[in-house]
């Protein structure tokens, strides 16, 4: 089980659960394999180029539907060369500024970004993250002026938001809350079209921007070729383990709601997403670092 991110993420210990579960299943061990670097590209190139057997699976996130048109051209095709098993999770970003800071709403930071075009600054995980060009909708939508500083993952974005070097953040719902809790940080909306259960106090961005709306997913796919009764059982499999309670409810505690899908409506829901983010980036003019 390929990760493309770095040990010791929310989306690695989700693989090492799964992994557990698939291994008490089969009988057979499964290993977490993490290849962070590039964006995740590295690790989806990788993965790509595995047999199709069924033997390597990949877990994704929301970029695995965000570079193909952040990139101008990847090592692989995410829709050649790849069939999706499963939708594990959706779940939104969180806009949060410092404690002390006077803005204390999405009306609040729209006045002050039009009080002060161009002074205002969001940080994101690196450029064309799904953090970053959630703001970017939110620059555009409000029709602001705000500056972009990205940064190589969110620990020191955070840092240097609660040392008040930077006005605002996106972030994960997970990476925020014990902050939030801390009453260092202060969230100020989050982007789904529903209230997130872990922060219901929270307003979501479209009561302010009406239609607003952007989430992130976790998700597993398999090598394009594999076996149409290979990729049902693995799909099959996991939707069996995403269900039991205590998978269920440490993913839901990282403030996800579980979707378990099956591969034709992942597979669906896939080409939705590649289409909304590539009109965001598209309209944003966001590029790679």
């Amino acid at each position: 089980m390929i990760v493309p991110f770095s040990a010791g993420g929310g989306l690695e210990l989700t693989a090492r659960q799964i992994g557990q579960k698939l291994t008490e299943r089969w009988g057979q061990p499964v290993i977490v394999d993490n290849r962070p670097g590039a964006a995740t590209i590295l690790g989806t190139e990788i993965a790509s180029k595995a047999a199709p057997d069924g033997h390597t699976l990949l877990m994704i996130t929301t970029t695995f539907a965000i570079n193909p048109s952040l990139y101008g051209k990847l090592p692989y095709d995410p829709g050649r060369d790849f069939t999706p098993l499963i939708q594990l999770t959706v779940q939104p970003n969180i806009v949060v500024v410092n404690a002390s800071s006077p803005i204390q709403s999405v009306k609040d930071l729209i006045a002050a970004a039009r009080a002060k075009p161009g002074e205002l600054t969001f940080a994101s995980p690196g450029a064309g993250s799904a953090p970053h060009l959630s703001a970017e909708l939110m620059r555009s939508m409000a029709k602001i002026d705000m500056i972009h500083v990205p940064y190589k993952g969110i620990p020191p974005a955070v840092t240097d938001l609660l040392g008040g070097r930077i006005t605002m953040l996106f972030t994960t719902v997970l990476s925020a809350a014990p902050q939030i809790k801390a009453g260092k940080l202060r969230a100020v909306a989050v982007t789904s079209a529903k209230r997130n259960r872990m922060l219901p106090e929270v307003p979501t961005m479209a009561e302010t921007l009406p239609g607003y709306e952007l989430n992130a997913l976790q998700g597993i796919v398999v090598r394009a070729g594999t076996a149409r009764e290979i990729v049902q059982k693995l799909g099959r499999d996991l939707r069996e383990i995403v269900m039991l309670p205590d998978v269920r409810e440490r993913l839901e505690s990282e403030g996800a709601d579980v979707v378990g899908s099956t591969p034709e409506e992942f597979a669906a829901a896939l080409r939705r997403e590649m289409v909304t983010w590539a009109r965001i980036v598209k309209e944003s003019g966001a590029k790679p670092e």
